[in-house]
């Protein structure tokens, strides 16, 4: 069992930075890959960044690569996001994920999610 807190959301003007962090509990943690995932207002939750459990392999979605970094922490138990050059399109909240699988294009998500975190970019 892993539980999952996400903090650092906030609002922040177009081409600024945030920095998403998700803390997680429980023993298992080390074994899991980790996600972020986000949902806009009227649209589905999307794939955003992924990580392996070793944080060896990383995966992003095309609208964020080159713009968000994902990294962990295992001895922390955290997963973090860094969003650089933000657009108003990256409005959304934004979850932690774990427990899930790595493909060659997305992370297909696992069991364990966080309450999210809101991130606004304003214009």
């Amino acid at each position: 069992q892993v539980q999952l807190v996400e903090s650092g959301g906030g609002l922040v003007q177009a081409g600024g930075s945030l920095r998403l962090s998700c803390a997680a509990s429980g023993r298992t943690f080390r074994s899991y890959a980790m996600g972020w995932f986000r949902q806009a207002p009227g649209k589905e939750r999307e794939f955003v960044a992924a990580i392996s459990w070793s944080g060896g392999s990383t995966l992003y979605a095309d609208s964020v690569k080159g713009r968000f970094t994902i990294s962990r922490d295992n001895a922390k138990k955290t997963v973090s996001l860094r969003m650089n050059n933000l657009k108003p399109e990256d409005t959304a909240v934004y979850y932690c994920n774990a427990g899930g699988t790595i493909t060659s294009v997305r992370l297909e998500e696992g069991d364990y999610w966080g309450q999210g975190t809101q991130v606004t970019v304003s214009s």
